[in-house]
Formats: structure tokens, C-alpha cells, sequence
């Protein structure tokens, strides 16, 4: 990769995401960000422009929750763009209760997971052609606490702490997946855990349990620009231009759970994923 990238970073608006932009930014490479409103997007530039001293930033809008926008964002993204350096899925979420996407799939599974592993897919021939490159994935050590079942893929029984945490197990299986099936293409894929960062959507958890104890607790977590370090990087350092398949945290490969390993389930979800996203039709 040259000194200066192009970069794609998903949910750029706000937490870890927003921060991200800004780090890359700082370095001199051009970021664009997906946001899911016109106001959100430009209030986040506009931010993002004065802190980073750099202009060479933009959005795109992108609804992370429907098949439809997200197909919108990345035909218009290659429409402008013959090559992509770094595809960041940072986006994520965690609703207090069950809530599905406009496609009518679990929330947590349809942004956290099938977002990104279409938007990947998608934009795969961008990345390839900017070998090397580097696709970043975020996930969470609440991974280790997550189950594939495949008999009620679609979160019908739903808790939301299990809910999130399948998400993130998906999203690590699809980067173990991913990076067998790239080996040898010059793109790299890595999954990451951020840490647990005081973030809108970790106090929403907090405040839900016990909204005193929450005023306290995010005086102790550490900030979104810190939870974005592994993020960045994963996008640019140098060191880690040939590591691909791995998990780290704190900037250092560290181990994942055993279903995690599991290629057997990986690839089963893979093909889960594609009819689910209609993946075939794009082809």
C-alpha cells in the first residue's frame, strides 16, 4: 500500500467509528464514512474536518439496517472509486429489546453481521484491486460468549447480551473464513475487540441495569479514541501488513473462543449469509 490510503469506514458518526475517521485522518490518508442520515453525516465531517486539520474526508449515506441501502451505498461507492486500501466494519449495535431490520431479520445480526459481510463482499473487487489491502473488522470478547444456532438463526428467542454476542462470533467465523479464502490475494482480514469503551451504547447497558452506578462507571472506562487504537492500527501499521485470520486486542493477537475456530460452522454460515443477503443476485 502507498503512504496514503483511501478508506471506508463503517457507522463513522459517532463512539469508536467517529474516532476512527479522525485517527486515519490525523495520518494523512482519505476517509470516507458511512452515515445514516444526511444531518448525522454532515455534523460528524464537519467535526471530524477541524479536529483531523484534514479535508480530505466525506460520507455516505447508508442505512445498515436494509439490504437495499447498503447495495445503493456500494454501487455508488464503485461508481467513484476504481480501488478501496481499508474497509473498516466498525458499526454495531445493541438494542435494549428485540427490534428487527427493515429486511425483517434481529437487529444485532442483521447490523453487526450481515452488514458488513455484504458490504465486504461487495466491495471485494475494489479491495483486491488495491492489493495490498486490508479489511478490519470489529467484534467484541463477548464473542466468546455467543452460539451459532442455525435452528433459530433469526433470533426468535431473544436476550439481548446473547443476541449481540452470536453477532460477534459471526463476525470473527466470517474473518476466519475470509482471510482462507483470501490467502495469497495481498488482502488481509482481521477481526478486533476494542475493549469495553464508554461509548452511547455501553452506557445504555450500564443505565439500564442501574442508572446511579452508570455515572460513576463511565468515569473509569476508557475514552472512544482509545478504542478506536486497535482499529487504526489494524488499518495502517506496518507490522501487521501480512498478518491475516487473527484476533487481537490492545494491538496484539490474543486467542478466540473455540466455536470461533470452528471452520466447519464458518463455512455453513457463509452460506447462511449469502441466501439471507441475497449475496447470489450480486454475482
Amino acid at each position: 500500500m502507498s503512504d496514503k490510503k483511501l478508506i471506508l469506514v463503517t457507522g463513522g458518526t459517532s463512539g469508536i467509528g467517529k474516532e476512527t475517521v479522525i485517527a486515519l485522518a490525523r495520518q494523512g490518508h482519505s476517509v470516507v464514512f458511512t452515515a445514516r442520515t444526511r444531518k448525522s453525516g454532515e455534523e460528524a465531517l464537519s467535526e471530524a474536518v477541524a479536529r483531523s486539520g484534514n479535508s480530505h474526508i466525506s460520507f455516505v449515506i447508508c442505512d445498515l439496517a436494509s439490504f437495499d441501502s447498503i447495495r445503493e451505498m456500494c454501487t455508488s461507492f464503485a461508481r467513484e472509486h476504481e480501488q478501496l486500501d481499508v474497509l473498516v466494519n466498525n458499526a454495531g449495535v445493541m438494542p435494549q429489546e428485540r427490534e428487527e431490520s427493515n429486511d425483517g431479520i434481529e437487529l444485532n445480526l442483521a447490523v453487526n453481521f450481515l452488514a458488513p459481510f455484504l458490504i465486504t463482499n461487495l466491495l471485494l473487487p475494489l479491495i483486491k484491486a488495491a492489493a495490498p489491502s486490508r479489511i478490519v473488522n470489529v467484534s467484541s470478547s463477548l464473542h466468546a460468549e455467543g452460539e451459532i444456532d442455525f435452528g433459530d438463526f433469526k433470533g426468535r428467542s431473544f436476550d439481548k447480551y446473547k443476541a449481540y454476542a452470536r453477532s460477534k462470533l459471526a463476525i470473527i467465523l466470517f474473518t476466519k473464513k475470509l482471510a482462507k479464502d483470501l490467502s495469497g490475494s495481498g488482502v488481509t482480514v482481521n477481526a478486533l475487540h476494542p475493549g469495553v469503551i464508554g461509548t452511547k451504547m455501553t452506557m445504555q447497558n450500564v443505565r439500564a441495569m442501574n442508572p446511579i452506578a452508570a455515572f460513576f462507571f463511565k468515569r473509569t472506562l476508557p475514552t472512544p479514541a482509545e478504542g478506536a487504537e486497535t482499529s487504526v492500527y489494524l488499518a495502517t501499521a506496518p507490522n501487521v501488513a501480512t498478518i491475516s485470520g487473527e484476533y487481537f486486542s490492545k494491538k496484539r493477537v490474543v486467542p478466540v473462543s473455540p466455536r470461533a475456530n470452528d471452520l466447519a460452522i464458518a463455512n455453513r454460515l457463509w452460506d447462511v449469509a449469502a441466501q439471507m443477503s441475497s449475496l447470489q443476485s450480486d454475482r
